[in-house]
């Protein structure tokens, strides 16, 4: 599987009840956790102060992840994203394919 940095912003339609509003946030926590177990969701952070999140993200392909998971979020018709495809670096301390 293949790595994606991914900023996500959430913007709530005005006009839209914050039963609505509640309903999706809870599904959302439900699907995250989904993903998270599925090996999908690596890691997920909020900017201290802002409304949007970072995320590394896991799918074969940038199509897979569009379609097969971001696209299932239940958030997903209010949110906007910025995609990152990822590498390893080679000077990355977390590598677990380096040769000394």
């Amino acid at each position: 599987m293949r790595e994606f940095l991914v900023e996500i912003t959430t913007t709530v339609p005005e006009g839209t009840s914050q039963d609505e509003v509640d309903r999706r946030r809870a599904a959302e926590t439900v699907r995250a956790r989904e993903l998270a177990g599925t090996g999908n969701l690596g890691r997920l952070w909020r900017p201290v102060g802002e409304l949007r999140s970072i995320g590394v993200w896991l799918a074969a392909d940038e199509d897979e992840l569009h379609e097969k998971v971001l696209g299932t979020l239940p958030l997903r018709p209010w949110m906007t994203f910025t995609v990152t495809a990822l590498e390893s670096h080679p000077n990355d301390p977390g590598r677990t394919d380096a040769t000394e």
